[in-house]
């Protein structure tokens, strides 16, 4: 099977940190179709687009979130590989600080959000490449940039 066959997708681990509370959140998306799962903001790359281009556009249209409130973190990617309604599927996710003041603000693909840390964002995120991806960033924030 050739890799043309792959539905690609690419999104941010958001996260935040409450610097006076010394914790780190992680933003956690509700889809509002299917099995109604917790994600981070993410979506299929269109024809010509790389796929951090369509995590920042993604990011955009799911959370409102524009790149200049980003600050993404070099050294970290995290590739999920796995099959939806029988078809290939990758998924590639780069971790980025969110430091902006605004709210988040929702797409119609998604119903609410959260601000989440680890353990209970491990608790909300259903899929459990999904849960060591965030535990992966979770180890790289707290190695890297504290």
């Amino acid at each position: 099977m050739g890799s043309s066959n792959v539905v690609v997708a690419a999104g941010f681990i958001i996260f935040r940190r409450i610097t006076n509370l010394m914790k780190t959140e992680y933003l956690l998306l509700k889809a509002s179709y299917g099995d109604y799962h917790w994600s981070p903001p993410k979506g299929h790359v269109d024809e010509g687009e790389s796929e951090f281009e369509t995590a920042l556009r993604e990011t955009q249209e799911e959370a409102g979130f524009t790149r200049e409130q980003l600050c993404v973190v070099d050294g970290f990617k995290y590739v999920l590989n796995y099959e939806v309604r029988g078809k290939p599927k990758r998924v590639e996710y780069w971790l980025a600080e969110f430091t902006g003041q605004t709210e988040v603000k929702l797409s119609n693909e998604h119903t609410e959000y959260k601000w989440l840390e680890l353990k209970e964002a491990l608790e909300f995120a259903k899929y459990e490449d999904l849960k060591k991806s965030l535990t992966e960033a979770d180890e790289f924030i707290n190695s890297r940039l504290s």
